[in-house]
């Protein structure tokens, strides 16, 4: 009796646990989409394909990463919000967008109640750059310099009106004291052949499409958004917080899922992003990119974009932005 108690209960046990592995194994069962709703060959982009390259490789299934570009990166997030909530249809995006997007724009989704967060994949910081033209070398001069100019300063919003940078450009402005005009551009690549024309005088932009023309001399680096200084600049460039302290902006990947997608499958795309941006060749490319990764967990992402959503609804209030 005692052995025919013990094996029912071990046969009960078994067949309870066992649909709750299955199901998990079970992910993923078909080809992965990540949408990267910019254009090709930003950061975003950059990650989307470099993270979706070592999941084909784990998992043995297709990760295609299909760029849907419009509205900020609305359009595309919007594509995922309301595709199938099993995993298998993923959105990676700059989510400081993301939190950007609630207090310009009218949504068809909600970024809180609409996505299950799965990973920060990772922070870049933004690049404070100007014109060869503007007579500042640091953050101090060029804060003297723009007050004295009386609003006459052009500063490039470098992926349009309501981005991140731009919204970078809105914080510094307040903190500083100083009013500039923005100047709105579709991506990063006009911006800065306008910049070194000098037909706008300075930006934030990301240090992908902004490094490059700084060490060819043809526009000046003033400071790096990031808490600390960067290595990839050999931590020779000072941060912005070092003039107004506190000062963070950046551009952070995160990978999102939609509502609704079980948590096994969650933990398990969390414990593969986390994964892949450990391994050496991976942490490597994220350096060359001016990117860090971020090991936050998916509650503590939501806890994040919850928190930044609120500070930039004040920032754009505060600054009056708005969008055409």
């Amino acid at each position: 009796m005692r052995l025919t108690a013990r094996l029912i209960l071990s046969l009960s046990v078994f067949t309870f646990a066992a649909p709750a592995a299955w199901a998990q194994a079970a992910f993923p069962n078909k080809p992965i989409k990540i949408v990267v709703p910019f254009p090709a060959g930003g950061t975003s982009d950059v990650l989307a394909r470099l993270v979706g390259q070592k999941m084909s490789e784990s998992w043995g299934q297709p990760v295609v990463v299909e760029n849907r570009p419009g509205s900020n990166g609305n359009l595309g997030a919007d594509q995922v919000a309301k595709s199938s909530p099993d995993g298998h249809t993923l959105v990676l995006m700059d989510v400081g967008n993301l939190a950007i997007s609630p207090s310009l724009y009218k949504l068809p989704f909600n970024p809180l109640s609409d996505f299950e967060p799965v990973a920060m994949v990772g922070y870049s910081p933004h690049l404070l750059v100007t014109s060869s033209q503007v007579p500042a070398n640091n953050v101090a001069e060029l804060i003297a310099w723009a007050k004295a100019q009386k609003g006459k300063v052009n500063f490039a919003a470098a992926a349009g009106m309501g981005s991140a940078p731009h919204l970078a450009g809105v914080l510094f402005a307040q903190r500083a004291g100083i009013e500039w005009g923005y100047v709105p551009y579709k991506g990063g690549a006009q911006a800065m052949t306008d910049l070194i024309g000098g037909q706008v005088d300075l930006t934030f932009n990301g240090m992908v499409a902004t490094l490059p023309h700084v060490k060819s001399g043809k526009i000046k680096l003033i400071a790096v958004s990031s808490a600390r200084r960067n290595p990839v600049l050999g931590n020779q460039v000072p941060t912005v917080a070092e003039s107004l302290p506190g000062f963070l902006t950046g551009s952070w990947q995160g990978l999102l899922a939609p509502a609704g997608t079980p948590k096994a499958v969650v933990d398990k795309l969390h414990a593969e992003v986390m994964r892949i941006t450990a391994l050496p060749d991976v942490r490597e490319r994220l350096t060359t990119l001016g990117a860090e990764p971020n090991t936050m967990t998916p509650a503590d992402f939501g806890q994040w974009l919850k928190a930044e959503i609120a500070a930039m609804n004040k920032a754009v209030k505060d600054g009056k932005v708005t969008v055409e």
